[in-house]
């Protein structure tokens, strides 16, 4: 069955792809005067767009973002985006593989999870130069290519991700332990649940494999979203439906495969439960 196209890191003559998958863009030179404008498409890769400065419309997910200065979008592999990025604008767009930059370490792991959940970051104007003086070093790395240069930029992208995870936290704001804790959980929740979607939908699949009960990780997502864990999953459905009607031009029965469902006029039924349109409904729409 056709997948939503997917756009992958590709090597040109003037710059061979790194192992693993690497590359940085400065975007004034991308833009070279003229729009950027990208139809909905996924990446097989980490996808990030810091800017300086900008102006334009950005959706992820179906979530639509404010395009404007100091900014940063993160996107996971597999997420569904739009973009249109307006003449003028300037920073980075900078792109990495899962097999490129594998965190050495339990805390860059975790500094990678937290700051990869969050598609917008407003950065703090005051503490903004710190990033991109990272950046400009990362650039410079990628363009000399001298000795062990993949292994400087790895080093550089471990302190990028530390200063951006500060930028996204809420200035003076004080988390208690337990408070940390279910952000933690929530997030490896959110990670199974992406990864999962299709083939599990019970809340004691996802509490079996984080080590809880199913009470347990409704406590956590009542305490950190006022949501219970059957509504994230139902969300996550909903979202890779949209994925599929949007960017594919499969029949509704195979969608409903695909997502697991045998019955089709049950999924059917389910979709408009929860988003007011029936599949067909919605695919016109955003025709």
């Amino acid at each position: 069955m056709e997948k939503i196209p997917v756009r992958h890191i590709k090597a040109t003559t003037k710059e061979p792809n790194l192992s693993g998958g690497f590359h940085i863009r400065d975007i004034k030179h991308l833009l070279a005067g003229k729009d950027m404008v990208q139809e909905l498409h996924r990446h097989s890769f980490f996808f990030l767009l810091i800017l300086k400065k900008g102006s334009g419309a950005h959706s992820i997910d179906f979530t639509s973002y404010p395009v404007k200065n100091n900014s940063v979008f993160f996107m996971r592999p597999g997420q569904v985006h739009q973009l249109v990025l307006k003449s003028g604008s300037t920073g980075y767009l900078l792109g990495f593989g899962p097999d490129f930059y594998i965190p050495a370490t339990a805390s860059a792991k975790e500094v990678l999870r937290k700051v990869s959940s969050k598609n917008f970051c407003q950065l703090m104007r005051d503490k903004s130069g710190k990033l991109f003086c990272l950046l400009d070093y990362i650039i410079d790395e990628y363009t000399r290519k001298q000795d062990r240069f993949e292994d400087a930029i790895r080093s550089i992208l471990d302190i990028f991700f530390i200063e951006l995870l500060r930028h996204s936290r809420t200035p003076g704001s004080r988390e208690g332990s337990a408070q940390l804790y279910a952000q933690d959980r929530l997030e490896e929740l959110q990670e199974l649940i992406e990864t999962h979607i299709e083939t599990h939908k019970q809340v004691a699949f996802y509490a079996d494999r984080m080590h809880l009960t199913p009470f347990q990780l409704n406590a956590i997502t009542r305490s950190t979203l006022g949501k219970t864990c059957s509504t994230l999953i139902n969300e996550a459905i909903i979202l890779e439906a949209k994925r599929y009607l949007t960017a594919t031009s499969h029949q509704i029965n195979q969608i409903a495969d695909q997502l697991g469902y045998e019955d089709a006029s049950y999924f059917i039924r389910f979709f408009k439960k929860h988003t007011g349109y029936t599949p067909d409904a919605f695919r016109r729409s955003h025709a």
